[in-house]
């Protein structure tokens, strides 16, 4: 695999508000996604998840499932019950051919509480509890690289892996099988820097989310107080080339590790404003230009 490029369906059908999207067809989103000249889709809410009836319409718009959001447990649970309760996911990834598995821990997650939740707010770890944490994501993963895909491991907005020095936790807790997905957007309203990640954790890079931000509109809600969802549907996140980051300098660094897998647009706003047949086709257009510019294609 070198560089493949991939789209999430958030930003046609958002698992986390279903209003958003809801009256959109899974056709009328994979004809997108084949029309915009994309390889591959994550999966979404619309997706049947039995790989029998998965399988045929994948193979009819000539896409491949990238891999999927899971949401883990690993604060109330052992590994062995993770193990069990991501059972049917991972057995239809692997029926798909997805080379992938994304993972967040969202036992205490906060961001998809839309009117109780802050964007200045998320929840903490105490040094017992990631150790605990850390143990568990190393069976996991070990399992899941055992059955031949990429585990990583995806830090998010609202969650336990949130910061900069959370992200430096969760290296440290655990091995080097343990892979991240690296979310753009995700890094720079974390205050994290993307490139700094790519050139002190070469290894970890599993997988790449794009995102891009528009700063001025996230402060003002979390200035206010405003809510993860909330800030979504008022447009703190758009597709690349639209916001305020500067792809050039990132996919230069993914060049300089030879990262090879997939870059997938995943940048979620509201479909009723932010069209995403035209946003994506841009998102892409703009990735493609840059990573030809920077030698990483």
């Amino acid at each position: 695999m070198t560089i493949r490029w991939g789209v999430s369906p958030i930003a046609w059908a958002n698992d986390d508000m279903p209003e958003l999207g809801g009256d959109t067809t899974l056709d009328a989103l994979l004809t997108d996604v084949r029309d915009i000249g994309f390889d591959g889709v994550e999966l979404g809410n619309k997706f049947p998840r039995d790989a029998a009836t998965l399988g045929p319409i994948m193979k009819r718009y000539g896409l491949d499932i990238v891999g999927g959001w899971y949401s883990a447990n690993l604060l109330r649970r052992d590994a062995d019950a993770e193990i069990a309760a991501m059972r049917d996911h991972l057995t239809l990834l692997e029926a798909m051919g997805s080379s992938v598995f994304i993972l967040a821990e969202t036992s205490n997650a906060v961001h998809c509480d839309r009117w109780g939740s802050r964007l200045d707010t998320h929840p903490q770890l105490s040094d017992d509890e990631w150790q605990r944490f850390g143990d568990r994501l190393n069976a996991v993963a070990a399992h899941v690289n055992a059955r031949g895909l990429r585990f990583a491991y995806h830090h998010h907005l609202g969650t336990a892996v949130e910061t900069a020095a959370e992200l430096d936790r969760f290296f440290a807790a655990t091995d080097n099988h343990v892979g991240l997905v690296l979310d753009t957007g995700h890094a720079l309203y974390g205050g994290i820097d993307p490139i700094a990640v790519v050139r002190s954790h070469p290894d970890r890079i599993n997988h790449v989310h794009c995102k891009d931000v528009r700063t001025a509109r996230h402060a003002e809600f979390h200035a206010s107080g405003t809510s993860f969802l909330n800030g979504v549907v008022g447009g703190m996140f758009t597709t690349p080339g639209d916001g305020d980051y500067d792809y050039a300098p990132f996919l230069r660094t993914l060049r300089d590790i030879d990262y090879s897998g997939w870059i997938v647009i995943e940048a979620e706003q509201d479909p009723a404003v932010a069209d995403p047949r035209t946003y994506s086709q841009g998102g892409l257009d703009t990735l493609k230009r840059l990573a030809a510019e920077t030698g990483l294609v």
